[in-house]
Parts: C-alpha cells; structure tokens; sequence
C-alpha cells in the first residue's frame, strides 16, 4: 500500500498543503522547525487517530485556528483507493474511512499501516516498560484491530478499578461487592490481550531473529521473552489466563486495597531483549541496543506483510544520522523497492546508497514544502 496524496488543513505550521507522493521512497530535507516531523506524524495520524509525539491533541490545531483536518487517499495492492479523513477539534475528533465517520477506533484502524523508526525508537531497548508496551500495543493493533477495542475496554474498566481501591483505601467506600464486578470484567479483557501479545510475539520472534542473526553477521542471536506480572505459559489459552488472574487477584486483593492501586495485569507487563542470553538492557552495548531496535522495525515490516499482504507505509523521522554505515546500508537495502518509504533529515549528504539516489527529494520551509 502506499498513500498517493496528502491534505492538510490548519496542523501544526501547515496553514495548506496538497501533495502527492511518489510510490517509493521519499525524502523530506529542511531545518529544524520547520516542518518535515510535522509531516511524517500526519501520516502516522491517519493510520493510528493518535501522535507519537503528543497526548494533547489540541497541539494539533495551527494557533489561532478552531480546527486541524488531516486527508489522504491510501492506494492498495487491489487498485483499491482508499480515502481517510481526521478532523481535529478543540473539544474532540473525528475519523472518516471512505467518507463515512467511524465510531470506534478499532473499526478506523488498520485502513493504513505504518511503521514508524525515529530517534527515540532507539530507546525501545533500554527505556521504560511503557514504551515496550505501546510499541506492542500499537503494532498488533494494527493487524488485529479488535485488539484495540479489548485494549480500550481494559484500560477504562482499569480506571474504574483503581477508583473505587483509592475510595476503598481512604474508607470512603466499604462494600468490596463492585470491586469483584469490575474484576470479573477486568479479568475477561486482560486474558484476550494477553493471550494475543503471545501470538504477536510469535510472529515477531520469527522474523526479528534472522535478521537481527544478519545484521549482526551472524555474531549474535537475539530471543524475546515477555514478562508477566502472573505465572503464565505462553501456550495457556484465554481460560487458563483467566483462572490465573482470578487465582492472583484474590491472593492480592487485600494489598491493593491498602495500595489503592491495580497490581497485575498486562498494564504492568513487559518485554525482555537477550542477546546470547544476556539482558541487552542490562549488558549490551549501545551498538547492540541500536541493532535491536532496527531489527525489531525491519521485522515490523515483513510481519504485517504476512498477515495482510500488503507492505506498510515505513517512515524514518530523522533517524539515518543515528545509525552507523553499516546499520543505515542495511536498513536501505532492505526497503529499496518493496515499501513506500518517508525520509525526513536536515541533509542527505554522507548518505551513499542507490535507495534515495532513485528518490523524490522535497524541501521543507516554514511549512512550505517544494521539489528539491
């Protein structure tokens, strides 16, 4: 799949623009400021409703205006053209997919795939377990979008939860009867997450290892292990995983009450990188940190291939000049002439490889972009 044209209205410095974009790899040179993050995160918009670089989406809305409009039109492998739309308000948004407004994310979701590689991708490895956790979250919600509907319910019957321990912490509340509802439901929706992170996991434990085994020249062999805060298998099916959190919560229930806080659940799980078998987090290397996470992006691309047989849209926001030779030759080879590719840097010089020689090359200024 790739996206033919780009609308913007009134987002971030973009008063207008209407663009259309070659099928292959296009590179977006300009200054800081002025622009060519802004434009790589409204495609990231139209596939996810949602910014990697924000939770606020007023943030969005050009100052001094009342709305921001995000429009593409997203050509698959069918000849199928596919137009989306996602209209920023002050007070709330919306999400069109073929001109008709969606009313749950998971029924938007999926229209586009994308794969994003930035400079803080490179702390997937060592940064916090939120951000392994959205790096799931986001990535199989893409080929599974149901999954982002079980992940909207947990997260808002988790609000719930913790609620109603703070009332029962404070004694402001007594009954413990709605704390038991809400883990009944609680319980449901984390064992169907948890159960469909293992099955992702699978598929990117198949193709994160060879290439992480290629990258590295055959020196290293990389393993992803997922951590949980209960005693699971990665083969329990989801009533296994719910006598298991039944089991867990009720061992804990006194402890949270008197914490006024969730203590389990896929909220609070995470993923653990080893390179022969040593904690990449822990032990490895900067370089080895950086192989990682560019093995992790590459797999990301063949493994939505598989499961829907389209390549996803790749954008690298800056993230060449934080790769070393080798790593970036890799990285290009690999996309050269099979995904639909957005470049943005400050300069392509230095950068030798056949992949962006073939390149449309634009020129971003003060949200303004022009054929370089």
């Amino acid at each position: 799949m790739f996206i033919k044209q780009l609308q913007l209205k009134n987002y971030r410095n973009y008063e207008q623009l209407d663009i259309s974009f070659d099928n292959k790899v296009n590179v977006i040179i300009g200054e800081n400021a002025q622009g060519k993050t802004n434009l790589l995160e409204a495609i990231y918009l139209l596939a996810f409703t949602k910014s990697y670089r924000t939770a606020n989406d007023r943030e969005l809305i050009l100052w001094d205006k009342d709305f921001a409009k995000i429009t593409g039109m997203i050509s698959k492998n069918n000849d199928q053209q596919i137009p989306l739309e996602l209209i920023f308000h002050k007070t709330g948004k919306k999400a069109k997919l073929n001109r008709l407004e969606q009313k749950r994310l998971s029924e938007y979701i999926g229209a586009l795939n994308v794969v994003m590689f930035a400079p803080e991708d490179l702390s997937l490895v060592k940064g916090s377990p939120q951000v392994r956790r959205r790096f799931i979250d986001m990535e199989l919600g893409q080929i599974e979008p149901i999954y982002i509907y079980h992940l909207g319910q947990y997260q808002k019957i988790l609000k719930q939860r913790n609620h109603l321990l703070k009332q029962l912490q404070h004694q402001k509340q007594q009954d413990i009867t709605f704390l038991h509802v809400l883990t009944d439901q609680l319980v449901k929706h984390a064992a169907i997450i948890v159960k469909k992170r293992f099955d992702f996991l699978k598929l990117l434990r198949k193709w994160a290892i060879p290439i992480h085994l290629q990258i590295s020249r055959e020196l290293e062999q990389l393993d992803i292990v997922y951590t949980s805060t209960i005693e699971v298998l990665e083969d329990d099916d989801e009533g296994k995983l719910e006598n298991k959190y039944y089991a867990t919560f009720s061992e804990v229930e006194a402890n949270e009450i008197r914490r006024g806080s969730t203590l389990v659940g896929p909220h609070r799980d995470d993923l653990i990188f080893y390179i022969n078998h040593k904690d990449v987090k822990l032990y490895g290397s900067q370089g080895q940190q950086r192989t990682t996470a560019l093995s992790l992006k590459l797999a990301e691309i063949d493994l939505i291939y598989e499961q829907i047989k389209e390549y996803p849209i790749l954008l690298l926001d800056d993230v060449l000049s934080e790769l070393d030779d080798f790593r970036q030759s890799h990285l290009l080879s690999t996309i050269q002439g099979k995904v639909q590719t957005f470049v943005s840097t400050t300069t392509v010089d230095g950068i030798n490889h056949d992949t962006l020689k073939q390149a449309s090359i634009y020129s971003v200024q003060k949200g303004t972009i022009t054929p370089y």
